[in-house]
């Protein structure tokens, strides 16, 4: 048995013989063991029990004498165990046969009602307690009381529908577990892009220092070079002047004490005369590049360290490319889209188009297809030859039926291009965008975790405007529109096109 096995009563014995076997498998030992409880093992063992329900014990016939038989049905009201044999009266007998027999228990007394000892047949809905006849006529007279068959029933149906409540608690557990895994993942291999991709563009930014640093570098060298090139001519120069004026100081002194006037008068002219000279006071050395030119210098280095850190991000976001196919359910009546989905204009007849909730009744808008509840996704729209537009992503929420007011609130995240030049994010209130060029082509960028919406001119790698810091619930479908038609002059369709990964 298992305290045979316990190694104190182990090395008790051991103590008390010559030999060290065990006591189970009589396994000899000819160097006594140190024994010591596998706790491990004990845990295991006990959670598995825990796992694994204890079976019932068997109930036995109360009537057998010798070898007691198995029972086959109790009766509540004899209170005795009956097997197949001994339970042949109770369905034989008229009076016998309108006792109640149920599945064999060893506790009876537990079905009986301590207060009048009959069977407990009944129960009592107001106090929620099981109860016999006499007490359905007694304290339980006025209370609303059912067969417990049927309240048992009952409790099943109930117990069942918990069961399934339950299952789908489990089942959200266990999906919540699979997002949260998945989100896990997704951020790490996200984290190990952005490393990847902030190193390469660190990397960039160093050589383009190192770049302009050697730039600057050998123009001051040059600087240099020419400063001392015109150092020495001028020094010559001055020296060669210094000989001559020195030659015309001895003639002039020593005409001041001539007596040859005739000689005087003549050359008197050419000595007193000024020599064509530089203006020497005036005339001043470089010592160093000037701070202008540092400055120009470093504003040309500022200006190519943005175009850098811009076009980098901009390939790091177009990874993110996703196919946009417009959706024609969604778009205003008198919007025309192509066959493929991939561009919208705005046409001169409103459309007879059945109406739904997902359509526009009032706005120019059309939407995407395909909605984005995580993670990050990018797509370009041509712009070109248009002069008004709006672009950006929605909220799948959004009211589309009326008047709308963009804005983040409301649920829209766009960039939009009024009168062919003025720029601006409905950003609640608007915000005027000044842009270097016209954009022809404009990519979307979202990291719907991060509440980000960035919006880039493609073509110039330039970033036009940023939604930061938004929280993000519902799906975000993209949003276009090819604005008013101005007497013709936005003909052009908005086009989405494919994704020219930049170089």
């Amino acid at each position: 048995n298992q305290s045979r096995m316990d190694p104190l009563f182990i090395n008790k014995c051991w103590d008390n013989s010559q030999t060290c076997s065990c006591p189970y498998c009589k396994e000899t030992f000819s160097q006594r063991p140190d024994l010591k409880i596998n706790t491990t093992l004990r845990e295991l063992v006990g959670h598995y029990k825990k796992k694994t329900p204890e079976k019932k014990p068997e109930v036995l016939c109360d009537i057998c004498e010798e070898r007691k038989l198995k029972a086959l049905k109790s009766c509540v009201v004899c209170q005795s165990s009956y097997c197949e044999t001994h339970l042949e009266r109770h369905l034989r007998v008229a009076a016998l046969k309108k006792h109640k027999l149920m599945e064999p228990v060893s506790n009876l007394e537990d079905y009986i009602c301590q207060t009048h000892e009959r069977p407990l047949e009944l129960f009592c809905r107001d106090d929620q307690t099981c109860v016999c006849l006499m007490c359905h006529v007694t304290d339980h007279k006025n209370h609303k009381t059912v067969p417990l068959e049927e309240e048992s029933e009952e409790k099943k149906t109930q117990l069942i529908k918990t069961q399934k409540d339950v299952q789908q608690m489990i089942q959200e557990r266990i999906e919540k577990i699979e997002d949260i895994q998945h989100s896990a993942e997704v951020r790490k291999r996200n984290t190990e892009e952005e490393k990847a991709a902030r190193v390469e563009l660190f990397t960039d930014l160093i050589r383009s220092i190192e770049r302009c640093q050697t730039e600057q570098l050998e123009m001051m060298e040059e600087q240099q070079k020419a400063a001392e090139k015109q150092e020495k001519e001028l020094m010559e120069e001055l020296e060669k002047e210094i000989s001559e004026l020195k030659m015309r100081n001895t003639e002039l002194e020593r005409l001041s004490h001539t007596e040859d006037h005739l000689h005087l008068l003549q050359i008197y002219s050419s000595l007193c005369s000024p020599r064509n000279s530089r203006n020497w006071p005036e005339i001043s050395m470089k010592t160093h590049v000037s701070l202008e030119t540092l400055r120009r210098a470093l504003t040309q280095l500022q200006h190519t360290l943005d175009e850098k850190l811009t076009k980098t991000e901009l390939k790091r976001m177009q990874q993110y490319a996703v196919d946009v196919t417009l959706d024609p359910d969604t778009a205003l009546p008198n919007l025309i889209l192509s066959d493929d989905g991939k561009q919208v204009r705005l046409g001169d007849v409103r459309q007879n188009l059945p109406d739904n909730p997902k359509r526009f009744d009032n706005c120019i808008y059309v939407l995407g297809k395909e909605g984005f509840s995580s993670g990050r996704f990018y797509f370009e729209v041509q712009v070109k030859g248009n002069t008004d537009w709006d672009l950006g992503v929605v909220r799948e929420s959004i009211n589309r039926k009326g008047e709308i007011t963009l804005s983040p609130r409301n649920g829209y995240w766009t960039v939009v291009l009024r009168n062919g030049y003025e720029y601006e994010a409905f950003a609640g209130p608007s915000v005027a965008l000044s842009l270097r060029v016209k954009p022809q082509r404009v990519g979307v960028f979202v990291n719907y975790e991060e509440g980000l919406v960035s919006f880039y001119d493609v073509e110039s790698s330039s970033h036009i405007y940023s939604y930061t810091g938004q929280s993000f619930t519902d799906k975000l479908y993209p949003i276009l529109s090819p604005g008013l038609n101005n007497e013709g002059q936005d003909s052009a369709p908005l086009i989405i096109t494919p994704v020219n990964y930049s170089k």
